[in-house]
């Protein structure tokens, strides 16, 4: 049965020359779990968006939306507001309620469901989620991947016919993001809901959707199974290298026919295909020891006198012109840690050093001039005017200077752009201040995969330009490619810390899907250069 059916549609923003999307039709039926991917600022967004009516945005359409037969806009408010549910990309702009028992009623209450009726609805749905042990507690006390989940729940609760989702796994670490989206797997095939979901973390989800959906400058260039998908795009790179590890190691390797798309798949093909003499690439030299850009020792913080730790006598050392990634699970103490190096929050016991410095003896916001920069996870935070000119000429960023092109931006409203672009807006302004360390909070987060390789050369270049760079990050995917170091945080502190190759080998969960792919096979490959050059210096196996 057809759920949803989008009709040549055609949207265009106030004061903008070209649409945001353009001439899209597509349809969905029943029980379908689609992921819509594509480039940042490619029209995802806005796509999504359009498809309920009450995050419409402003401007100028054409074509139609119908949604079980009716017109989007023939909907009745409560059919609008029960039967298409949206989960946003932040769930902290979702949560309305400071407990989560109010959280999953609060919809409910809002369509006028008998109180008898809601408790039932939301034990069963507290019950299905397993969100039992925290159904009284306060919303601002849970994690990311908890708050997501809730969000997923609060929805779910009302019962809705299609489940829309802005990139729901952007702020999830990776063991977090697996669950989430196996979550939504389990709920197509058990409610028969129809989900479609904008995604950049395309690893897990391709393999679980019964549909792909690809969008290129506002239009609709892709559209069918992943399979089918694959094979009509394996020619467009910058698509591929967002799509899962087994696929674009197979289109690296130049093979034909139909792609692997999970780690099994990849493995089975990788063992099949080629021999294995050699094991191992030549390791790479560790970064030599030089001064300590950034140093924290025995630092403890706690945001509440009777709270507990977050940061439990923090130990870490980052040398100068590294560039070092720390990974670890939502709650773990890593954005706390980053805060406390920018002088933003206060330790109660332990040292921060800045280039042998404490940060207490950086008087007069010195600290901030020409020394230290901090990129916030919610970049929204560092906007203040209404363009992006005004934005880079109150921080006199020259556009010559910046390592990317915003000129396309300049006449935008900054929280108009997407999230990637408001990422790269972001960074030009912090950048502008000419630090000499530079700290970057889940900098990848709203980028896709041909931005976010764009985004790790720029790295390089001010690493070798002479900045350090210490960033928090849940992608495994871009820690691998770009850190001198990566190290893992757990319970406040630092639990283990070496060279990509060693560091990600040596994880099971916490690690590339090609080290998952290749662990036992090859050794130590953690990218898909690694995997493809070990595949092409042993050779194809004979027949």
């Amino acid at each position: 049965m057809e759920i949803l059916a989008v009709r040549d549609m055609t949207f265009t923003y106030p004061n903008c020359k070209k649409p945001a999307i353009e001439n899209i039709s597509l349809t969905l039926e029943r029980g379908e779990l689609a992921v819509l991917c594509g480039a940042t600022g490619s029209g995802k967004s806005t796509l999504l968006r359009m498809l309920k009516r009450e995050l419409s945005p402003m401007g100028q359409v054409s074509g139609s939306v119908i949604f079980c037969g009716k017109a989007l806009g023939e909907l009745s408010d409560r059919e609008s507001a029960s039967e298409i549910g949206f989960v946003m990309q932040k769930p902290e702009q979702q949560i309305v309620t400071d407990k989560v028992w109010h959280e999953l009623a609060f919809g409910l209450e809002n369509l006028g469901t008998p109180p008898a009726h809601i408790s039932r609805r939301i034990a069963e749905m507290a019950s299905y989620f397993g969100i039992g042990d925290w159904f009284g507690r306060d919303t601002a006390e849970l994690s990311g991947g908890q708050k997501q989940l809730l969000n997923l729940a609060s929805v779910l609760v009302m019962q809705p016919k299609l489940l829309i989702l802005d990139e729901p796994t952007a702020q999830l670490d990776p063991i977090a993001a697996s669950d989430f989206i196996a979550t939504l797997r389990r709920i197509a095939n058990d409610f028969s809901i129809t989900i479609l979901m904008a995604e950049h973390r395309l690893e897990e989800v391709v393999p679980l959707c019964d549909r792909l959906l690809v969008m290129d400058g506002g239009k609709l260039i892709g559209e069918g199974s992943p399979s089918e998908v694959l094979a009509g795009l394996g020619d467009r790179k910058d698509i591929m290298c967002g799509m899962p590890a087994a696929s674009r190691l197979f289109a690296a390797l130049g093979e034909q026919g139909k792609a692997p798309l999970t780690v099994r798949e990849g493995r089975n093909f990788i063992e099949s295909t080629y021999a294995n003499s050699v094991r191992a690439l030549e390791s790479k030299t560790a970064p030599h020891d030089g001064e300590a850009a950034l140093e924290y020792e025995g630092v403890c913080f706690r945001y509440a006198k009777n709270g507990a730790d977050v940061l439990d006598s923090l130990s870490l050392r980052v040398n100068t012109g590294e560039l070092f990634c720390i990974l670890g699970g939502n709650g773990s103490g890593k954005t706390t840690a980053l805060s406390a190096a920018a002088g933003l929050l206060k330790p109660y016991s332990g040292k921060i050093r800045v280039f042998g410095k404490k940060l207490k003896d950086y008087k007069n916001r010195s600290l901030y001039r020409e020394c230290l920069a901090m990129l916030p996870q919610d970049v929204q935070t560092v906007f203040l005017r209404n363009t992006v000119r005004e934005e880079l000429e109150d921080c006199n960023a020259e556009l010559k200077e910046l390592p990317y092109d915003l000129s396309p931006l300049l006449e935008q409203h900054p929280y108009d752009l997407s999230g990637g672009q408001q990422q790269l807006v972001a960074l030009a302004k912090v950048l502008a201040a000419h630090p000499r360390l530079l700290l970057l909070d889940e900098p990848t987060k709203g980028l896709d995969a041909a931005a976010k390789e764009s985004f790790i050369e720029l790295l390089k270049r001010l690493k070798a330009d002479g900045l350090t760079v210490v960033t928090v990050t849940h992608d495994v995917e871009f820690a691998a490619l770009c850190a001198d170091r990566c190290a893992m945080f757990f319970g406040g502190k630092i639990v283990s810390e070496g060279a990509p190759r060693e560091f990600f080998s040596e994880n099971s969960f916490y690690t590339t899907a090609v080290s998952r792919m290749t662990r036992g096979y090859f050794d130590g490959a953690v990218t898909l250069s690694d995997a493809a050059e070990l595949c092409r210096l042993n050779g194809r196996k004979e027949s």
